[in-house]
């Protein structure tokens, strides 16, 4: 099996950021990679995230991150520029993204870029070394749709992993998970994100999902990034977590805010109990071996 061509990392619960006032966007004018990173990814909170809990555990500083599914590889390039010593593999399908974050989140970090390796491999191939911390990340596993691929994927992670290493995803539920909705966000600097649950089918957990963009001159850019999936459910990720050989695996729910906003703070809680009929919720789970 080989990864969809689709794959392309969204949230479907996007993390708030601020963006600096940019020019204005139009259809005609922007590069869709770009605004996928301005409107779904963190990766200084990320990164910042996956960081401290390894440390907590393990005791010592990671230094070598691998990013799976990394499309235009902005975990790798933001994780070198945090310090010289530190190294990345990323790892997709896609020449396209790999193509675009070389150009536009490597080119532009100088010496630094020299310590991340891109690979156009399947996700489930071996990196070069091991690595201290493993990152799927925005759901991009759900593409797994079995579960013995699945499971596969896991135990191939495991095994790649330094000897303390820690796989880190995300994942997120909720009442309105297997819903046929739409969802809007403005983003600062001039145009809409749009999160489309387009289809659902309970009896396979199939899941069809695609990000539009919408601009203020009333242009558009439709099916910008698309994606056949499974809406996997927390107890069944743990649990094969746990069959591929991870020892300890731990649940982390974004808090919400006064507005029922996801804040960026993640506890730690195994039951989800904060989260208890939700309409929507995003979670870590912190995977050690």
């Amino acid at each position: 099996m080989t990864v969809s061509d689709t794959l392309r990392r969204p949230r479907a619960k996007p993390k708030r950021r601020t963006v600096a006032r940019r020019p204005r966007y139009t259809a005609r004018t922007s590069d869709k990679y770009e605004l996928y990173q301005l409107s779904v990814q963190s990766p200084e909170h990320d990164l910042s995230f996956v960081a401290r809990h390894f440390r907590r555990v393990r005791g010592r500083e990671p230094l070598h991150v691998r990013e799976d599914f990394c499309g235009t590889a902005l975990l790798c390039a933001t994780w070198v520029k945090g310090r010289r010593d530190r190294t990345a593999e990323g790892f997709d399908l896609d020449d396209e993204p790999l193509r675009w974050g070389r150009e536009r989140n490597l080119a532009p970090i100088g010496d630094a870029a020299k310590r991340v390796t891109l690979h156009q491999r399947d996700v489930r191939s071996r990196g070069d070394r091991p690595a201290d911390i493993r990152l799927a990340q925005n759901f991009s596993y759900f593409i797994f749709k079995t579960r013995a691929e699945l499971l596969d994927y896991f135990r191939r992670a495991h095994r790649d992993l330094a000897k303390d290493g820690m796989f880190a995803l995300d994942m997120y539920g909720g009442t309105e998970a297997s819903e046929e909705i739409v969802e809007e966000r403005r983003i600062e600097g001039g145009f809409t994100y749009v999160w489309d649950q387009h289809r659902y089918l309970p009896g396979t957990s199939d899941y069809t999902c695609h990000i539009h963009f919408r601009f203020r001159d009333g242009s558009q850019m439709k099916r910008a990034f698309s994606y056949e999936w499974r809406l996997w459910t927390m107890p069944e990720i743990k649990e094969l977590l746990q069959e591929a050989g991870f020892r300890d695996v731990r649940a982390y729910f974004e808090q919400s805010n006064e507005s029922d906003e996801g804040s960026g703070v993640y506890k730690h809680d195994e039951t989800g109990s904060s989260c208890t009929n939700c309409a929507g919720w995003v979670a870590y789970l912190l995977a050690f071996k």
